[in-house]
């Protein structure tokens, strides 16, 4: 069915028993993060929190908690918006079926946002920010955030809606030095359009004026974080999702979304910063409080009997790996018309998406000689320089025609050839200071790091072996050495002290190392908890990249540079020890915990109905 507001939505999944209402007061204070954490992970439905401790309004989360229930969301209009994409793709896929696509590019045309003349229903009502949710998800968060905001800004010199940027920036409510119900924090990173936008408003005089939408239909919040081509609007995309226009009304210089639930206007200081943060973000990990600006607020209007909207994040995957799922959906038409020569990429979500990319391209520039890396490069640097894959930091890429039935989401194979192949005086190719995604704090500063590029081609070089030898022994300070997958060991290692240590320790290991036989061996990853790290390959994955930079943290056995190209004999070693630098791991209040296990022990109490299966 195509829902007009988000209560639509909600009504239908309680007909469909893909909804749960908790009518049990709870407390927004960490109480209903781990609530949700705990359905989302039992792949339970959406959430109603009927009663939230302090607050007048109902909260909806897990939406997206699962791929069926995205499919279902939007069965209406993703086969459309598909064959739009198709069109965007290929456009002579229209002159040669044009009854087949005339549908579609009417329902693009219907799409285009809608003006409203009269006052909308998001503005039935108003509130301040303390009678709203204020959600904190873990022990360390600095206040309040809105975990699902759509941000609308426009340049300074236009009235045309489809100039607009509607974005997903992390929203602090309250805490830190904000004034409660005066201001509110705004964080965006790089390469984020808004950033545009501001930088106009620092050379106009007019008032940077930014509308930050809460609930709405449920393509609103995809739209938000939908990698788009420049050519499309948020908007419009998200009316082709809805099958809805996108409705709109100007207010005062704002932007106003008519189907939101809530509508928060504040106008962005230009020239003063305020703290934000630390939030338990979606890489496992804390972002750390930072300076960044903020919104003086004017308005906060809702509608009649409004739904808060909101979501979870945490180490992946989380509710917000179905945008994931949404997207690859979407956008595979389109990714060799981007990418020319790829066949397959893939944004490791277990490993917090931009810390590891793994690709699968062509290698056709010199056929009628040996093969090396020489296309996969150019497709590796096309990678890092385009969209949301350029804060990629360890970006893997293999020949697809080396082994055709090469899968980058089967990571045991998809490493076995790599690491089979991998020529370590020639595949290893290093960007040193250079930018990485704001979340990441293993580089040497907010924003600040390095990538790698491996990129393989051509026949098996080595055989990997698939257990350790019997006689493998390491010494102090190397405690424990255990064999993950074919061609790859974890050694657990002391706490890591510094830089200066870790070089000591690693010609130690390195002397070790000399003296055994490493012929099978093609990585070695030195960590904290080798039993944790080696349980399986979401924690391998999510150790291994989140944890290091890797200017600083690969080594290699018989390293050294040739005219600055860093090479090594083999194996590669990473030090994915936890380092002083790191932002502190996510981990949930033992209190809260203890709590909700009561809660959930009352089952019916909490639930009204609850399955059975929690």
């Amino acid at each position: 069915m195509i829902y007009r507001c988000l209560q639509d939505c909600v009504t239908d999944l309680d007909k469909t028993n893909q909804l749960i209402k908790i009518k049990t007061e709870v407390n927004a204070d960490l109480e209903v993060a781990e609530i949700h954490r705990r359905i989302y992970d039992a792949k339970g439905p959406a959430i109603l929190f009927e009663h939230i401790k302090g607050s007048p309004f109902r909260a909806l989360s897990n939406l997206y908690g699962t791929n069926e229930r995205v499919d279902y969301l939007f069965k209406d209009t993703l086969e459309i918006v598909k064959k739009l994409i198709e069109i965007k793709a290929q456009p002579d896929r229209f002159l040669k079926k044009p009854l087949y696509y005339w549908k579609t590019i009417l329902t693009a045309w219907d799409a285009i946002p809608k003006l409203c003349r009269s006052k909308p229903a998001s503005m039935y009502g108003t509130t301040s920010i303390d009678q709203l949710p204020l959600l904190r998800s873990w022990p360390l968060d600095g206040g309040g955030f809105i975990t699902l905001p759509q941000v609308l800004s426009m340049p300074p010199d236009s009235n045309n809606i489809l100039d607009s940027n509607l974005g997903m920036y992390r929203i602090q409510l309250s805490g830190n030095d904000y004034k409660l119900n005066e201001e509110i924090g705004l964080h965006y990173q790089i390469h984020r359009g808004i950033g545009i936008h501001h930088q106009l408003y620092n050379h106009s005089e007019k008032e940077f004026k930014v509308a930050i939408y809460v609930g709405g239909l449920p393509s609103h919040a995809l739209s938000a974080i939908f990698p788009l081509p420049e050519a499309l609007s948020e908007l419009t995309f998200a009316g082709m999702l809805a099958g809805r226009k996108f409705r709109y009304y100007k207010y005062n210089g704002y932007i106003v979304s008519a189907d939101a639930d809530f509508v928060i206007l504040g106008i962005v200081d230009k020239k003063l910063m305020k703290p934000e943060g630390p939030f338990g973000d979606h890489l496992g990990y804390y972002s750390l409080q930072h300076l960044f600006p903020y919104l003086k607020l004017e308005h906060i209007f809702h509608k009649k009997d409004p739904i808060w909207h909101f979501t979870v994040v945490g180490r992946p995957p989380q509710e917000d790996s179905g945008f994931g799922y949404l997207i690859h959906e979407l956008v595979k038409e389109l990714t060799p018309i981007e990418f020319p020569g790829i066949k397959q990429i893939h944004a490791v979500d277990v490993a917090g998406v931009h810390p590891l990319l793994l690709a699968i391209g062509s290698e056709r520039y010199m056929p009628f000689r040996k093969k090396q890396p020489e296309e996969i490069l150019t497709i590796a640097n096309r990678l890092l320089g385009s969209g949301q894959t350029s804060l990629a930091k360890f970006v893997i890429i293999a020949d697809g025609e080396d082994e055709p039935q090469l899968d980058t989401h089967n990571f045991s194979a998809f490493f076995q050839h790599v690491l089979s192949r991998i020529d370590f005086k020639r595949d290893l190719h290093f960007q040193t200071k250079t930018t990485i995604d704001t979340l990441d704090y293993s580089g040497t500063g907010l924003n600040e790091g390095s990538k790698l590029v491996i990129a393989c081609c051509g026949p098996q070089i080595r055989m990997l072996s698939s257990q350790l030898s019997d006689s493998f022994r390491l010494t102090s300070p190397w405690k424990m050495v255990k064999h993950f997958d074919h061609g790859i060991l974890c050694i657990e290692g002391i706490d890591f002290e510094s830089y200066e240590k870790a070089s000591t320790e690693i010609d130690l290991l390195n002397n070790q190392l000399a003296m055994l036989d490493l012929s099978g061996t093609a990585l070695i990853v030195i960590c904290n908890d080798v039993e944790f790290t080696t349980a399986n390959w979401e924690n391998f994955l999510w150790v291994s990249f989140t944890r290091s930079n890797p200017a600083k943290d690969i080594y290699g056995v018989g390293a050294n540079i040739i005219y600055k190209h860093w090479q090594c004999e083999g194996p590669l070693i990473l030090d994915s020890r936890i380092k002083p630098h790191h932002a502190p791991g996510l981990v949930p209040d033992k209190t809260t915990v203890e709590k909700v296990d009561k809660l959930f022990s009352k089952g019916g109490e909490l639930y009204g109905i609850l399955p059975k299966s929690f």
